[in-house]
């Protein structure tokens, strides 16, 4: 049986505006399915804005009636009011600024600009990035939260002890406008205790290492699993565990992840696991991640490269110094195209710093805002492509015909510079 508050009473029937009726109505239906009894307040939305590729299923129509149906699941036209919460955009289909530069057009650039404005005007800040949490977006040990990114979620649930699942498009949309999600998942502390342990037996050190460990638990852990790691002995840095994550919601899409000695819930292995027994123990090797690399598209000869895309997750601003530093001096080879993917805020700190100048220099292209997975979008005639990211290699390699190959960022930068990806 589902309780409400006394404001949430009001809101349903409509004391608050229709929006935020129409909101918390699926909200409450989300929650019936569930078998939620209460709702939390949520003070933090992550939110999948611009035009996105998939709302052409509503068809022809004003921005004000796609949002409606696509989002709120009515085809009452309700305007966006203000938002019940503090909001970010996540990615969107394109840099909104330096779109061409992406190969696209006015007209579709037109079109996205009139939906961020939409969204803008209801207090949703356009930050446009998979990394929330490098640009403000940072709740603290008990504060709900929705994100759109799922990597995020994981982030966020694991290091900082906030609560979040991963709800989808939609509902993060319903949250945003009431402030409230069912009171379920990792809402729950005793949702969020460990299930499946991983001990690593093999050094863990690059951002590359990081994110094949990732890749690899997530391709051993089984559906609904929460897993815990133990052995590692290093200084984990946010550049690495945002790669570890992404990697690692790629292969298993777990919103929870303990790493002993060093998340909030996991002081020790007894209390990661709530003093419950696991239900499986496994280790990681060297091979295993070998094995991760392998497929992933590792180790393989390309010959020469037509796209490489570095940014996913987002860079933070401390790898766009690195890569600033590896082409200060040199030059992208012709017939090579080099995407740089990161937040707008980072890149204006990029670009007061001169790290954008000296990349772009070298004739790579720094862009905000999206990837290739969110754009849908390559280089026309690209055949091969280079990837220091398992999460784009992953994906891009299942859904477009062409050659991929994945390697570390120093490897992606040398492949930039001579045109060729080899071993």
């Amino acid at each position: 049986m589902l309780t409400l508050t006394q404001y949430e009473q009001e809101m349903l029937v409509g004391k608050y505006g229709r929006l935020k009726q129409q909101a918390l109505q699926k909200v409450i239906e989300y929650a019936r399915v569930l078998g939620a009894q209460e709702l939390c307040e949520v003070t933090m939305a992550h939110v999948f804005c611009g035009a996105h590729g998939y709302l052409s299923a509503a068809g022809e129509g004003s921005v004000e009636k796609i949002v409606s149906q696509m989002q709120y699941c009515t085809e009452e036209i309700l305007p966006l009011t203000e938002m019940a919460c503090y909001c970010q955009s996540d990615c969107g289909p394109m840099d909104p600024k330096a779109y061409a530069r992406m190969g696209v057009s006015e007209t579709e650039a037109r079109r996205n600009r009139e939906f961020l404005d939409y969204y803008c005007q209801s207090g949703i800040n356009l930050v446009g990035t998979c990394v929330p949490y490098l640009c403000g977006f940072i709740p603290m040990p008990g504060e709900h939260y929705v994100s759109s990114e799922s990597h995020a979620v994981t982030l966020m649930n694991s290091l900082w002890g906030a609560c979040g699942n991963a709800d989808g498009l939609e509902a993060g949309f319903w949250a945003a406008a009431c402030g409230r999600m069912p009171k379920w998942g990792n809402h729950l502390r005793d949702n969020r205790q460990g299930t499946h342990v991983f001990d690593v037996e093999c050094a863990v050190n690059s951002s590359r290492d990081w994110d094949l460990l990732g890749y690899t638990i997530g391709r051993k852990l089984p559906p609904h699993a929460i897993p815990v790691i133990t052995g590692i002995t290093n200084r984990l840095s946010i550049i690495s565990i945002k790669y570890f994550f992404a990697a690692m919601a790629t292969t298993a899409g777990p919103e929870m992840c303990h790493i002993v000695g060093v998340t909030p819930e996991a002081p020790t292995l007894a209390a990661a696991l709530g003093g419950r027994e696991p239900v499986r123990r496994m280790t990681v090797t060297v091979q295993d991640l070998q094995e991760s690399y392998r497929i992933l598209g590792g180790g393989q000869a390309l010959g020469p490269i037509d796209y490489i895309s570095l940014g996913c997750p987002h860079y933070s601003i401390e790898e766009l110094r690195w890569i600033a530093n590896m082409l200060d001096g040199k030059k992208v080879a012709q017939g090579t195209t080099v995407h740089v993917w990161t937040a707008s805020p980072i890149k204006e700190v990029a670009d007061r710093s001169g790290y954008t100048g000296t990349i772009e220099a070298a004739g790579a292209v720094v862009l905000t805002s999206s990837c290739p997975l969110t754009s849908e979008r390559m280089p026309t005639g690209t055949k091969t492509v280079g990837f220091d990211s398992a999460k784009q290699a992953h994906y891009i390699a299942a859904s477009r015909q062409v050659n991929v190959g994945y390697g570390s960022l120093e490897q992606c930068i040398a492949a930039a510079v001579t045109g060729r990806w080899d071993t």
